[in-house]
């Protein structure tokens, strides 16, 4: 196949080459049965906010470390038609990502940048911050290029910096590391690179992502696998390496978020096969 990006293409060999701790999450609490598919994750000054993804509200929601809600708000001039993760940056503004894209054909990518002012009032207006992939020709592309689902991003230094999921077939492993600014309008997101974080198809798609607030360390979710990504030089990937932590879940784990430089929270959607529904911690050693 003739990849896109061959000639831009960033791999962190390390990630395949590191061996796998183990940990175990801590149990905070169970989410209330109206929050079953917690979707996203964004942690501000001690303020947990969390969303639902495709076929809910366009609610977000405030919790405390017990998983239950505090606030509630309805989004205004925002439709959820995938929101698949949260992030805020050091003032409070609350970006939403709409990019859920399971079968790669949407065009309407929107991520929806909430104010800390707006954040105050019962109804919030959002802004829309609207991108697209341009390595992306084909809707939906052949079954190797299915790389441009999203399901986690974080905010840092005027950018929103977006890891994709793959759903390739064969699976590849393979994210691919894109940035929009921060600020309402429409962009051509800006390829950084790909990163293969490990080559299981059960573990190593990224379903959620944050950046501590030093900005020294990015924690990629998969399904029971935390990957901390360290030595890296944003937007510059090229010296990054990754520690992959397996947390022994088989739930489908989909927000991660610091709540300070050594406690990560995680939270996993519900569902009948695994259950789920739940808020945990992990402490980063």
């Amino acid at each position: 196949m003739n990849r896109f990006f061959l000639f831009l293409i960033l791999v962190v060999a390390q990630a395949c080459a590191q061996k796998t701790h183990y940990g175990k999450l801590n149990h905070l609490g169970d989410f209330p049965s109206k929050l079953k598919e917690v979707s996203g994750m964004a942690i501000h000054s001690g303020d947990i906010w969390v969303a639902e993804d495709s076929g809910n509200k366009d609610r977000i929601y405030k919790i405390d470390k017990k998983g239950s809600i505090t606030k509630s708000l309805k989004i205004d001039h925002a439709k959820n038609e995938d929101w698949e993760d949260l992030a805020m940056d050091i003032e409070g503004n609350l970006y939403i990502g709409d990019f859920g894209n399971n079968a790669n054909l949407r065009k309407n990518l929107t991520i929806y940048r909430v104010s800390s002012a707006q954040l105050k009032k019962k109804e919030p207006n959002a802004e829309k911050i609207e991108f697209r992939y341009p390595e992306q020709k084909d809707f939906p592309p052949q079954k190797d290029s299915l790389l441009f689902d999203t399901e986690g991003f974080f905010h840092w230094k005027d950018h929103l910096y977006i890891f994709t999921k793959n759903r390739t077939r064969p699976y590849s492993g393979e994210t691919l590391i894109y940035r929009v600014p921060d600020e309402e309008g429409e962009y051509d997101a800006e390829f950084l690179g790909s990163i293969t974080l490990c080559k299981s198809q059960d573990h190593c798609s990224v379903t959620g992502a944050d950046i501590s607030a030093d900005g020294k360390t990015i924690a990629l979710l998969g399904y029971g696998f935390i990957f901390l990504v360290t030595n890296f030089e944003l937007p510059n990937f090229d010296s990054a390496s990754v520690q992959i932590i397996d947390f022994d879940s088989n739930t489908q784990t989909e927000s991660i978020g610091f709540l300070d430089e050594k406690t990560l929270l995680i939270a996993d959607e519900r569902n009948k096969t695994t259950g789920g529904g739940k808020l945990y911690s992990y402490s980063i050693d």
